[in-house]
């Protein structure tokens, strides 16, 4: 068992998947302080719950006492990240990387401190993988850096394979991520004394790479760390859900909708989650997990709150948990909190047909799933059920100004006149 703090605490959670060298490492963060860092890739312009973990990891590294870094691919997003896709990413003008870029610090100032606290060690601190890669010249990353890399070795990593065995093959582009995701690490070490790379199981070819790169450029011992790829008990992957990506920003997903989505975690699962995406200790964290019976929705509860209040602030997520509470026990309206969309006045005084509304809504993706979705009897429409899709839904319908759809118990949208 680690004897540092935070590799007792990340192993107990269930952070670590592999490690390079845990026993030195170990010993490392035994020693002092150690930075680490997480490269976080600007493709929009909020991270999601995929990327939670991570963040986590962060968090917790900050938590006892070490530096937390993350880094953000200014520079790599003009290339992108071919790990384990099927195709090229489109590339992104200098314009929208920008504004990604100040969208997710936003995100990650939510679970990170960024200022210095005396005797509690260093606040985090962002970094921008473009202020060195767009100064690198070709001719220095051939000289300096390409002559550190085998192809042949290149070419085992899953991420290259998987694309090279499709008919899409890989761009010669693409190809070069993975040195230029080492150099980072290099970077890093040589600029900021960052000695310990953190992320998804996915990238352990890339970060070892990273560590064969400052060893040999830098003569410096460094290490290597990286989380499971999590999937639900039931296989699904983390971080989506029926209508799309759980976004960490409230202003691509309202915080009603974030705390309903970890309260919909499957029972399997809310041990996991609650050691992962909170702070909670963990035996509070198994004693919810082991509640009996009807039990377990309590810690589901608890489960949306505190990883909600992690995102967007306690009271938010109180407020999001009350709503909850009046809607889905008291079959109130709770117009402040649920999502909602606006519609024109002047289609609610004609009318709009049931069916077109469910899915203009959102609450489905097309009007024959909508009409599917009245068939079986699981659309409602101010909580009273719907069971003609043709059915008029107009200015009659508004109760507070708003009317309200939903597809089963769990999912709910407000419509407002515009």
């Amino acid at each position: 068992m680690p004897k540092s703090e935070f590799l007792r605490e990340a192993e107990a959670r269930g952070f670590i998947f592999q490690c390079t060298d845990m026993e030195a490492l170990d010993a490392a963060m035994q020693a002092g302080p150690v930075s680490g860092y997480i490269g976080f890739d600007p493709t929009a312009d909020s991270l999601h719950v995929g990327s939670l973990i991570q963040i986590m990891m962060l968090r917790l590294l900050q938590k006892h006492g070490h530096r937390p870094v993350a880094l953000m691919g200014g520079g790599t997003a003009k290339i992108g990240d071919p790990s384990f896709r099927e195709e090229a990413r489109q590339l992104m003008t200098a314009e929208t990387i920008a504004q990604n870029l100040r969208g997710i610090e936003g995100c990650l100032r939510q679970f990170l401190s960024f200022d210095d606290r005396p005797g509690e060690g260093a606040g985090a601190m962002l970094a921008n993988n473009a202020d060195w890669l767009d100064r690198l010249s070709y001719i220095d990353l051939l000289r300096d850096v390409g002559i550190h890399f085998s192809v042949n070795r290149m070419l085992s990593f899953d991420s290259v394979r998987s694309r090279l065995e499709r008919e899409q093959g890989l761009t010669f582009l693409e190809f070069n991520y993975s040195i230029l995701q080492s150099y980072d690490f290099r970077e890093l070490n040589a600029r900021h004394g960052v000695t310990l790379q953190m992320g998804g199981s996915d990238q352990w070819g890339n970060i070892v790479s990273g560590i064969d790169l400052v060893r040999r450029m830098n003569q410096q011992q460094v290490f290597g760390l990286t989380t499971p790829l999590l999937t639900t008990s039931s296989g699904a992957k983390m971080g989506k859900s029926a209508r799309g990506a759980v976004w960490l920003s409230a202003q691509r997903l309202p915080v009603f909708e974030y705390w309903q989505f970890w309260r919909n975690t499957e029972d399997a699962d809310v041990g996991r989650f609650l050691r992962l995406f909170t702070d909670l200790p963990i035996e509070e964290c198994d004693r919810l997990a082991a509640l009996p019976g009807a039990g377990i929705n309590e810690a589901k509860k608890v489960l949306a709150t505190e990883a909600t209040a992690l995102c967007h602030g306690r009271a938010a997520a109180e407020q999001a948990a009350e709503a909850a509470r009046r809607t889905f026990e008291e079959g109130a309206l709770s117009a402040d909190a649920l999502p909602s969309i606006s519609i024109a006045a002047a289609t609610l005084h004609e009318g709009i047909p049931a069916f077109r509304l469910f899915a203009d809504s959102g609450l489905v993706a097309s009007n024959g799933e909508a009409r599917r979705l009245i068939r079986g009897g699981g659309a409602r429409l101010n909580d009273e059920v719907v069971t003609d899709e043709g059915r008029m839904i107009g200015e009659g319908d508004l109760r507070e100004g708003v009317i309200k759809l939903s597809s089963g118990k769990k999912k709910h949208i407000l419509v407002r006149p515009a």
